[in-house]
């Protein structure tokens, strides 16, 4: 028959809580450091995907509109120099 030492199962219990207190104390650095990387992102500018993408069709958009406009001043000005 085996006889428990009261001193090694204090022991035992005493490095059971501080392993579960390392553990948690682990999680709660890591959900803030998490919080204040989001933080940080949030004061900056950033804009999401979907807008990035409706601003770069705008401007493709409007690119393609500038080069018609050029061919037609273009087509205008030829047929203004065969009148004069």
């Amino acid at each position: 028959m085996q006889s428990e030492n009261p001193i090694i199962s204090d022991f035992v219990k005493l490095m059971n809580s501080a392993a579960g207190t390392l553990a948690g104390v682990g999680r709660e650095a890591r959900d803030s450091a998490k919080e204040r990387v989001r933080e940080m992102l949030g004061e900056m500018d950033f804009v999401s995907r979907e807008e990035f993408d409706t601003v770069k069709d705008l401007a493709a958009k409007a690119r393609e509109e500038a080069e018609d406009l050029k061919l037609r001043v273009a087509a205008l000005e030829a047929k203004l120099s065969q009148q004069s």
